[in-house]
């Protein structure tokens, strides 16, 4: 007696549209996660005209707690000038934007301004959100 088989099970997987989920996937985060980390999220204070941005400023950002972030590594109060210094070394044309969060002492981000200035930058300007009127609402105006 003979058995034959007509039909034999041919067990595969089809990667292809895992991969194609997976690449689609990995492009999306490499888009979205830059812009998640580039600031260290804080609540500026609001004014009519904003302020115009520079290319790549340095941000030292001042958070509610009094924690201070160069970029968006955290850094002592007492390293700021060092740290600052260093920096303007390696780059001493670079603007720097001091992003203070709206319930931080004006003395603290007086300090702040202060040791960019005594590393030696020019360019140092006070970060704020643009608020937003009537008339940036209304689109026939």
């Amino acid at each position: 007696m003979q058995v034959r088989s007509h039909s034999s099970l041919e067990s595969s997987i089809n990667v292809t549209p895992l991969v194609d989920v997976c690449l689609v996937l990995l492009i999306i985060f490499m888009v979205i996660v830059p812009s998640m980390l580039n600031a260290v999220p804080v609540k500026l204070p609001t004014t009519a005209h904003g302020v115009a941005d520079a290319p790549h400023p340095l941000e030292i950002t001042i958070k509610n707690d009094g924690s201070l972030y160069l970029g968006t590594l955290v850094i002592r109060r007492e390293q700021a000038a060092s740290e600052l210094a260093k920096l303007h070394e390696k780059s001493p044309e670079r603007a720097v934007g001091v992003r203070g969060d709206k319930d931080v002492p004006y003395g603290d981000v007086v300090e702040v301004l202060d040791a960019c200035r005594a590393a030696g930058y020019e360019d140092v300007k006070l970060m704020t959100e643009r608020r937003e009127t009537t008339r940036d609402r209304d689109p026939i105006r």
